[in-house]
């Protein structure tokens, strides 16, 4: 994998008073350095153990924790790193992957000493993504110094990446009033992706046409992630304030002198007066509905709480409730005595998500694999878990295979100026860094270009990915025919055209094997998967030979799939959108709003006895 690069800097060993130390200085006096030096972006490229990695990552939260967490509170009283926890874990994970990086190069553990950092280097910085949105933070080598103690008389907290970001207003402090029109609903339900608007609305259209009432609530920030429908499928739907998410500013107590508070981490001690410091710059700086900044977070919870107080739905409905807005909705559902529900989007594995953690009532799962993780990963003390598929997934029942195919040949042949090849693949990509999806891309492409038959490569970004990261390799003058597909399309809209689709760990890899379409599992050795191979729906490729030999061996055609192999992965029959809806009236009939006349629903149908497994 290629280098992860935070700047021109190098580690040379130093001393002071015959003790070591370890200074970060320009690159070019590298050249010169006669005692123990390293490139930066050499640690920064060094494979750490995972399991030194994670248990770091623990302790470095539960210190945080103990120490800062009731610093800063929302109104309804839900603190800070409660509703944070992703976006702080990802960025304490740069840190602790950094020092054990550092551990991991011989010289410095055999002569261990202080980092002293580069001066006005600035302590926290973005790395490179093909997202158009999310903000990738990371610590910077002098963050690192600083977090363990280096003098930084000079140093800004932000690099001057996140500095020269453009500033929002911060003038208005209040969320704007609420429409006077919402009235009672039944259900409320939040979405700020495409992919939480395509899971949710089809549970809220089985809803409508069993006669409760719907609120959508659309918090997107990106105009590709807004849901479209609403009305037109039986339940309302309301964007939030224009305003809501465009405010930054100082998170007020967060910033606190230094003291003696340090959390051991590696051999290290990490000032934790220093690190919250340091993670006030990701509350500081709004990046939208996925990282909202903190003042958005605490007008958001008192906009949530005015709504359900107006609705009073007996339902909140989430497609996660990990990161920061649905960690939000969960709390206030449960202060305004609604059942939460959370319906599982995407796949899981055990590394897939920054925070294991599931905060909802009721969660639904695809298949019977998730069961194990979903019930581990539980926080509420009543939490039941319900196998019942993938509402996303039940369209595939009446898909046009010949439809998707014709669009993907036009692709590859546009207006019939070439031949289309006879092999189509289709590539879901996810929104890595630029080296990391060319590293995907060379492996597709040399594997495509080895394999027996004619092939072509379609690319489906991921819907949160700018269709730009992939301008290079369409202009490639060899290799197999490239195409891009239109981002309203996206790789879910034209799979059940494909030969075969590749993906490190998108879940149209599911909807694929679903359709019986040949599915490979491509990324180096150690690349997180969807885990299709252990299914026998999906083959492993970790080089372009791989690839190759996946894609001759096509020829024979498919083996047939037994559906405990399917139903490991995805429960799926066409009805997993009626049977949340059934899920989610049953639970209101019986629940402890069961004798509001308004949300009783007495010729509400039973539950399947084949519902799938539930698990509390």
């Amino acid at each position: 994998m290629s280098p992860r690069t935070t700047g021109g800097l190098g580690l040379v060993r130093s001393s002071n008073v015959g003790k070591p130390t370890w200074t970060l200085v320009g690159t070019g006096a590298l050249a010169h350095a006669r005692t123990d030096h390293i490139h930066t972006t050499e640690l920064d490229a060094t494979a750490v153990d995972k399991q030194l990695l994670r248990s770091g990552v623990e302790d470095v939260m539960e210190a945080v924790d103990r120490y800062s967490a009731k610093w800063a509170a929302t109104p309804g009283g839900a603190d800070w790193l409660h509703v944070q926890h992703v976006p702080v874990r990802r960025f304490v994970a740069e840190i602790v992957r950094k020092l054990l990086a550092l551990n991991s190069w011989a010289p410095f553990p055999s002569a261990p000493g202080p980092l002293i950092l580069a001066p006005y280097e600035g302590l926290v910085g973005l790395r490179s993504s093909s997202s158009r949105e999310y903000l990738a933070y990371t610590v910077t080598w002098s963050g690192v110094a600083y977090v363990l103690g280096a003098a930084a008389p000079h140093n800004p907290t932000r690099s001057a990446q996140l500095r020269n970001r453009a500033r929002t207003s911060t003038a208005n402090t209040e969320p704007r009033p609420l429409p006077s029109d919402l009235g009672r609903q039944d259900v409320l339900a939040l979405s700020w992706t495409s992919r939480h608007a395509a899971t949710l609305t089809p549970v809220l259209a089985e809803l409508a046409r069993g006669g409760q009432r719907s609120l959508l609530l659309d918090l997107a920030t990106d105009a590709a992630e807004r849901c479209s429908s609403g009305p037109a499928m039986g339940f309302e739907l309301r964007a939030a304030p224009s305003d809501l998410f465009a405010v930054s500013g100082t998170a007020e107590g967060l910033h606190r002198s230094d003291d003696e508070h340090v959390v051991q981490v590696a051999g290290h001690g990490i000032q934790l007066a220093r690190l919250v410091r340091l993670l006030s710059v990701l509350l500081e700086t709004s990046g939208g509905c996925t990282q909202p900044s903190w003042r958005t977070v605490v007008r958001a919870a008192s906009w949530l709480d005015d709504i359900l107080s107006t609705t009073r739905p007996h339902t909140v409905l989430l497609s996660n409730d990990t990161s920061p807005l649905g960690v939000l909705a969960a709390h206030a559902a449960e202060r305004h005595g609604a059942n939460s529900v959370h319906v599982q989007h995407g796949a899981w594995t055990p590394e897939s998500v920054a925070w294991p953690a599931l905060h909802s009532r009721d969660i639904i799962v695809m298949g019977e694999r998730d069961l194990a993780l979903g019930q581990g990963w539980v926080r509420h003390p009543e939490a039941e878990v319900h196998v019942l598929g993938q509402p996303r997934f039940d369209v595939l029942t009446s898909l046009s295979r010949q439809t998707q195919r014709r669009y993907l040949e036009n692709l590859l042949a546009p207006g019939g100026r070439r031949r289309a090849p006879t092999r189509i693949a289709v590539w879901a990509c996810q929104p890595f860094n630029p080296d990391h999806l060319k590293s995907h891309a060379d492996l597709l492409l040399d594997g495509l270009a080895e394999a027996a038959g004619d092939w072509g490569l379609v690319i489906a970004p991921h819907p949160a990915q700018g269709a730009d990261a992939f301008t290079a390799l369409v202009k490639r003058d060899a290799g197999p025919p490239i195409a891009v597909v239109d981002p309203r399309v996206g790789a879910r809209g034209c799979l059940a055209g494909a030969d075969v689709l590749a993906s490190a760990y998108s879940t149209c890899g599911i909807e694929a094997a679903l359709l019986g379409i040949p599915v490979l599992e491509i990324g180096p050795p150690g690349e997180r998967t969807l885990g299709l191979t252990g299914h026998g729906l999906a083959s492993r490729c970790e080089a372009a030979g791989e690839v190759a030999e996946a894609l001759s061996g096509l020829r024979a055609g498919p083996a047939p799939i037994p559906r405990a192999a399917l139903d490991a992965v995805c429960r799926w029959r066409g009805d997993s959108a009626t049977r949340i809806a059934r899920l989610i009236t049953d639970r209101a009939t019986s629940g402890p709003r069961a004798d509001d006349s308004t949300h009783h629903h007495p010729g509400a149908a039973a539950s399947p006895k084949d519902e799938g497994a539930s698990v509390r």
